[in-house]
């Protein structure tokens, strides 16, 4: 069943992660204000902070999911309605890309702590891998808290791969997506669709 989840899992997730969002939007700003080298340290700051918050969410949650009946259906339906709230939001959202740089270059440990402390001090974020990741745990097999820090590693692997892709090309990404403004919506209506199809999903009631 896990195996079956994962399936499900991995498009969804790489799904997510090219959508332009906080993460990859500060990672591009340092690339294109601070050079490549600081774009991917930012990269790997920022995905520190998912790790964080995939520890956070798989060891307080495992042992709701394990023990509660009742918190699992209430963290199952509140999952559904903030993914929901979220894919609307996106899809409404009308705002055109931009990012801002600095002339200044600041030290390799100030970019990586600043990488993680943006993700790590956004709650959203949490929110997000709050809702996230139970959906796509088999609760009757077990092992709850590993299966959800096998699913949060893979999503900040994931994570760390793009992101380091858009150090690299961050010159020409950005360039890109400032051209053709269309890009970056498209993707914005992709993320939403796929937001609410993941909310409208963790909604339908499990086969017992």
């Amino acid at each position: 069943m896990f195996t079956a989840n994962l399936l499900l899992f991995l498009p969804a997730a790489i799904a997510l992660i090219i959508a332009p969002g906080p993460d990859s939007l500060y990672v591009l700003a340092r690339g294109i204000g601070q050079g490549r080298r600081a774009g991917v340290i930012s990269a790997f700051g920022t995905c520190t902070g998912l790790l964080v918050h995939t520890t956070a969410a798989a060891l307080g949650l495992a042992v709701l999911l394990q023990t509660s009946v009742i918190a699992y259906l209430v963290v199952k339906f509140a999952g559904a309605t903030y993914l929901l709230y979220l894919g609307v939001r996106t899809l409404l959202t009308k705002q055109s890309f931009s990012i801002t740089t600095a002339a200044t270059r600041p030290s390799v440990a100030r970019m990586y702590l600043q990488g993680m402390l943006t993700n790590v001090l956004n709650p959203k974020v949490a929110l997000f891998f709050v809702a996230f990741l139970p959906q796509f745990v088999d609760q009757r097999s077990g092992m709850v808290a590993l299966q959800m820090l096998t699913l949060g590693l893979l999503f900040a692997g994931l994570g760390l791969l793009y992101l380091l892709l858009v150090a690299a090309l961050s010159g020409s990404l950005g360039a890109l997506l400032q051209r053709r403004p269309a890009w970056a919506n498209r993707l914005r209506w992709m993320t939403g669709s796929v937001l609410i199809g993941l909310g409208l999903r963790l909604a339908i009631p499990d086969r017992r």
